[in-house]
């Protein structure tokens, strides 16, 4: 990746958290819809481009060698899948636009929320330098689907931080590691690719880990229901899914 990459990955979430500053409010309907479109924006390109990269075989493979990688790139998948699950255990669903401020305990709620979404954050910065992902140009799918659904969670972060109480130097603080994760997984995952750690194969996986990630939140983010009780979605996000979908769809040359 190069320095304009690595700003719009930093850049973006500074960008979203500085909106929640700006604003101060809870504005649910807006957030919704703009989760509702990153949301199927990333599982577009989780389908599109992530899952043929994480599939793919060396040329000449076995066909006993084909199997037993598709075999292990879905368990990455699961794996990723349920990973997420226990990190919004900890985020508590801050990612999916809930902004729940704690009755105790505001300095280990803050540590953990923190915790939660840079452990995420820092895992899909990875395969931003993917060997397979580069060739096939499906590098500026990733860093996009990651920014879009950055950009709301930091939103979501800071006004759960500000209506929590919290001081605004500490809350730049919490930004900031935040904004540096993706960027510091980027980093990482560039220096074990060139060292040789992170072979082809190893990358894949690390691809795959990264789609069951992207597809619980985005799924967690479509199937919520703004009518518990009618189990309805509105036409104003069901738009934005559509559009979110489209977009994906138009990123296929």
């Amino acid at each position: 990746m190069d320095f304009h990459d690595y700003f719009i990955l930093f850049s973006s979430v500074l960008l979203g958290g500085g909106l929640a500053f700006y604003f101060q409010k809870n504005n649910k309907t807006i957030l919704q819809l703009v989760l509702s479109f990153s949301g199927a924006f990333i599982l577009g390109i989780s389908v599109l481009h992530l899952m043929p990269v994480a599939f793919s075989n060396p040329i000449g493979a076995s066909a006993e060698a084909i199997s037993k990688h598709g075999n292990t790139v879905g368990l990455m998948i699961l794996l990723g899948f349920f990973v997420q699950i226990f990190l919004e255990q900890l985020s508590k669903g801050v990612e999916h636009g809930h902004i729940h401020a704690p009755h105790h305990g505001k300095t280990g709620f803050a540590i953990q929320i923190l915790l939660g979404l840079s452990i995420h954050a820092f895992f899909e910065g990875i395969p931003l330098e993917n060997t397979t992902i580069h060739a096939h140009q499906h590098h500026d799918h990733l860093l996009w689907g990651i920014v879009l659904h950055k950009a709301p969670a930091a939103f979501a972060l800071v006004l759960l931080f500000l209506i929590s109480g919290f001081k605004k130097p500490l809350i730049v603080i919490a930004l900031l590691v935040f904004a540096s994760m993706s960027p510091l997984g980027a980093m990482v995952g560039e220096i074990l690719t060139t060292k040789g750690i992170l072979t082809m194969e190893r990358q894949n996986l690390v691809v795959a880990f990264v789609i069951g990630s992207f597809l619980h939140i985005a799924t967690t983010i479509l199937f919520e229901v703004e009518s518990a009780e009618h189990h309805s979605i509105s036409m104003r996000k069901l738009i934005a899914i559509l559009v979110g979908i489209g977009m994906a769809i138009l990123t296929i040359h």
